[in-house]
């Protein structure tokens, strides 16, 4: 276990040091949550529901972001460096090296929703009860599992720079597709029925139901939990090919 928390500890260190997680899941999410409730008021007349449902939204931008971009480039460049090959032969097993990356990202998460949350109640003094910041945040953990598995199939690429490029269009089309940025009720009809299918949208409809008092739909539940397979899936195929050969 000392050998794990000493793992944990130093992936943590190294995310919070690297410039790109402090843009992309802290400043990015905060920024556009000051813009779009502030500044552009793209919301309805219930402002202190419009707030807090684009708080959740602006929170599991940033969480999806970390699990696809950060954990997914990570993974390429110890690779590609030889790290991960120099980690097989130290004392901690493959499975513990896995689980403390995986402990460690998901200790990041809680730390992004934490700071999201804070600057929530200090730009628009956004006020839920205890339980729902504990669901909501519950909620996000528990519910980005398939942008891990997402992530760590972006972390069986070869290439960093390609790594890079798929993660930021992956990431991007997600979060405008699942309604991360505006309201999925401005698309048009067909495109509101394909992006419900979509894990970004069952993702962040469950901690937007959350925030409104109600509780995630069974089909969100279903829909990511179907997508976390998949990726899984596909993750642990490519690496046993690449192990193979």
């Amino acid at each position: 276990m000392k050998i794990i928390a000493a793992q944990c500890k130093a992936e943590m260190t190294r995310m919070l040091r690297n410039k790109y997680f402090v843009f992309w899941s802290l400043f990015m999410p905060i920024l556009f949550y000051y813009i779009f409730t502030r500044v552009v008021n793209t919301g309805t007349a219930d402002q202190e529901a419009w707030q807090a449902h684009y708080l959740m939204s602006m929170t599991t931008f940033s969480v999806m972001g970390s699990s696809i971009m950060s954990l997914g480039i990570r993974l390429v460049q110890e690779r590609t460096q030889g790290w991960t090959l120099y980690m097989r032969i130290t004392p901690l097993s493959h499975t513990a090296y896995f689980f403390a990356k995986m402990a460690s990202q998901t200790l990041i998460h809680l730390f992004s929703i934490i700071v999201i949350f804070l600057a929530g109640v200090l730009i628009n003094d956004v006020s839920l009860s205890a339980g729902v910041w504990t669901m909501s945040a519950l909620w996000i953990l528990a519910a980005s599992a398939p942008f891990l598995a997402l992530g760590t199939l972006v972390g069986t690429m070869k290439r960093v720079d390609t790594a890079s490029g798929v993660s930021n269009v992956v990431y991007m089309v997600l979060a405008v597709s699942g309604g991360m940025w505006m309201p999925v009720e401005v698309f048009p009809d067909l495109m509101q029925r394909i992006v419900k299918w979509l894990p970004s949208y069952s993702f962040g409809n469950g901690a937007w139901e959350i925030a409104a008092g109600n509780l995630p739909g069974i089909s969100s539940i279903l829909i990511l939990i179907g997508y976390s397979i998949l990726f899984m899936m596909f993750s642990n195929y490519i690496r046993r090919k690449q192990e193979a050969v």
